[in-house]
């Protein structure tokens, strides 16, 4: 125990219990780097946490403590105010109960206990008057354990540890919270969504939105921070399969996702959290509303939820209503409704291909998204490039309010800030920017080959193989042999095909942040060398970082461990680094990899690859890394003279991937 007596002035609290995982958090997380695979973080339930400043004067953003099932035990060496919200965690300050939603004074040398949440809920902040002070990593003190990176060393807190509080900061003005005004909670939830981004009938029947929206569902017990599984109907789906995404109606060309987007990872949703990826390959019919989010920090395992479809002005009401309340810390006063027309629709608004301009749809991604997609359901170069230029064109105008501009394969997000930057003034802008790229035939880009080593068939896939049929799924046609599956669905001779087509292929690189933290989504360059796959259904939800697999057309390196869905056939370098720069991190970025640049395999064994990973992090080997440029007229010309040959190999492609259809048809895989 603390000795008050011979307690030093420093301004800290000591750990000593960590609890299940207490994490530091802040509003509104990790803003800037979507783009490469960096997600939000923050509190999973903001309204508690900005609650919780704000009944301590601080700004709402404050770093402060999320904790999660099981409660931290925490000792202070200097007096502080907190202030508990969220689950009841049964706290107890030197035996004596702490009332939430109102701040509690703390002498030197006292204990706060929190034991196991009881009653509904999963998770309690704890805030601080002058919150915590911690440095930021990449703009912000939030947690990402995944990364291992932010708050108290990238990771949840355990004994021993010690935190700093600002010395000095009392709470400035604090009050209570009335309990009529405190977030209900409960195990039956209601969760308001938004359509789209992809809706009926070009995704989903009527029926299965009819079905999503009907459904009474569960909350899986694996959900967390990255996402919430719920376990419910299966969808008929409105499609055989996904083309060139994938084999299964799930798949599509990976596209920016939205945080509390409601993904089908084949049959099964997820509700993306604020720990989730940023970019994939599965379709999305609804996202919370920004309102509502903060419940899924509160789902607890059996939960049951429901969805309610409603329009933008709803959205954006009861945004303005919850800003209101944490404001003032009262009831909120009624706003005003504004309709947007067509509220109700997955689809904003089209413009039909004219020329060399291909048709653009701008889709509804929740209330603080928007997502543009190019041309047809194909995988297409210069729809990569259209959506490249629209990305510089929106920088260049620098048009307020908005957050993050997001690449995927085909398509752009824009994320926005509604308060500032209303959905049809944004959308007005998108079409301006449209209107200026015009024609991109002589479209080019500076390029870079990156050359990485590769472990093809590495131990590391066969252990992935294993735990996944171990824990999720052991009758998958893709089990117990990725390579296997790879071949037999390209009609392939052999696996050693397999590897000669990913030594030989250059593959430029579409997306960031694939699988997280600078994983690059990339296609081969020369559609010979593009070998086609469905993903995992389940997908895994266990992956070792720096995996290599194939989902649909696309190859995907793994940043770091986490769930995954693609094809693993070997493992390679780290492509993220946040430990140090090195002669291949550079400038200040942790991430390796660039858009366009193009990634070439060559060959090492296991042992190798074991030593390249040790040493290359530290700068100890280096990268071969040669200047290029993407030009979009040469790589027409070359598909143009190689022509004949190009849909010979896909014809083929095409009839083993249609026989693997029939074979899971055959044996119910499809229903």
């Amino acid at each position: 125990m603390l000795d008050p007596a011979r307690a030093t002035d420093r301004a800290a609290m000591r750990v000593l219990e960590g609890g299940l995982a207490t994490t530091v958090q802040d509003y509104p997380g990790r803003r800037g780097f979507w783009h490469v695979g960096v997600p939000p973080s923050g509190p999973m339930d903001s309204l508690a946490f900005r609650l919780g400043n704000r009944l301590l004067g601080n700004s709402e953003g404050a770093a402060g403590l999320e904790v999660t099932v099981l409660g931290p035990t925490l000792q202070f060496d200097r007096p502080c105010t907190l202030c508990l919200t969220g689950a009841d965690f049964d706290a107890h300050l030197d035996g004596r109960a702490v009332s939430p939603y109102s701040p509690t004074q703390v002498t030197r040398g006292q204990t706060l206990k929190l034991r196991r949440v009881r009653g509904p809920g999963m998770r309690a902040y704890i805030l601080f008057a002058g919150g915590l002070d911690l440095p930021p990593y990449l703009g912000s003190c939030s947690t990402f354990t995944l990364g291992c990176f932010g708050g108290f060393e990238g990771r949840a807190l355990a004994t021993g540890d010690t935190l700093q509080l600002p010395a000095g900061r009392d709470a400035r003005e604090p009050r209570e919270l009335p309990q009529t005004l405190r977030p209900a909670l409960g195990h039956e939830w209601r969760l308001r969504v938004l359509c789209g981004p992809h809706g009926a009938p070009d995704f989903f029947t009527p029926e299965d939105i009819e079905a999503i929206l009907g459904a009474t569902w569960r909350v899986h017990h694996n959900s967390n921070r990255t996402g919430v599984r719920l376990i419910g109907p299966k969808p008929r789906w409105a499609r055989r399969d996904g083309g060139e995404a994938g084999l299964h109606p799930s798949n599509i060309h990976d596209t920016p996702y939205a945080v509390g987007a409601l993904d089908f990872t084949g049959d099964m949703p997820i509700i993306l959290g604020p720990d989730g990826p940023s970019l994939g390959g599965f379709v999305c019919p609804f996202v919370i509303i920004a309102a509502d989010s903060w419940q899924l920090g509160q789902l607890a395992p059996g939960d049951s939820v429901r969805f309610e479809s409603l329009d933008d002005a709803t959205a954006g009401e009861a945004a303005q209503e919850q800003d209101a309340l944490i404001a003032r810390l009262d009831a909120p006063v009624a706003v005003r409704r504004i309709r947007i027309r067509g509220s109700t629709d997955a689809i904003l608004d089209t413009r039909a291909a004219q020329a060399e301009r291909p048709k653009t749809v701008y889709r509804r991604q929740g209330d603080a998204n928007v997502l543009i997609e190019y041309g047809e359901m194909v995988l297409d170069l210069t729809l990569r490039i259209r959506v490249h230029a629209l990305m510089m064109e929106l920088e260049r105008m620098h048009v307020p309010g908005v957050i993050d501009v997001t690449p995927g394969v085909r398509s752009l997000q824009v994320h926005y800030e509604a308060r500032v930057l209303p959905l049809r003034k944004l959308l007005n802008s998108l079409q301006d920017a449209e209107d200026r790229i015009g024609d991109l035939g002589d479209f080019e880009i500076p390029s870079r080959v990156v050359w990485l080593p590769l472990s093809f068939g590495d131990p590391a896939v066969a252990e992935t193989i294993a735990r996944y049929m171990a824990s999720v799924r052991t009758d998958a046609p893709w089990c117990p042999d990725n390579i296997e599956f790879i071949r037999r669905i390209n009609g392939l001779k052999s696996t050693d095909d397999v590897r000669r087509i990913v030594f030989d292929a250059h593959y430029l690189v579409m997306g960031l942040g694939d699988v997280y933290l600078g994983a690059p989504v990339a296609v081969a360059l020369d559609p010979r060398h593009r070998l086609v796959t469905t993903k995992y259904n389940p997908a895994r939800t266990w992956t070792p970082p720096n995996m290599v697999g194939i989902g649909g057309a696309y190859l995907c390196i793994y940043g770091m461990e986490g769930p995954g869905g693609y094809q693993l056939f070997g493992r390679t370098v780290q492509v993220w680094n946040s430990e140090r720069q090195t002669q291949d991190f550079r400038d200040g970025k942790p991430w390796l990899l660039q858009f366009f640049d193009q990634i070439r395999f060559f060959p090492v064994t296991h042992a190798e690859l074991c030593d390249w990973r040790a040493e290359f992090p530290h700068g100890r080997r280096g990268l071969r890394i040669e200047s290029a440029l993407f030009r979009m007229a040469d790589y027409r010309r070359f598909l143009a003279e190689q022509r004949e040959d190009i849909v010979s190999f896909q014809a083929a492609r095409q009839r083993a991937f249609d026989a693997e259809r029939r074979a899971w048809a055959a044996s119910n895989e499809l229903s």
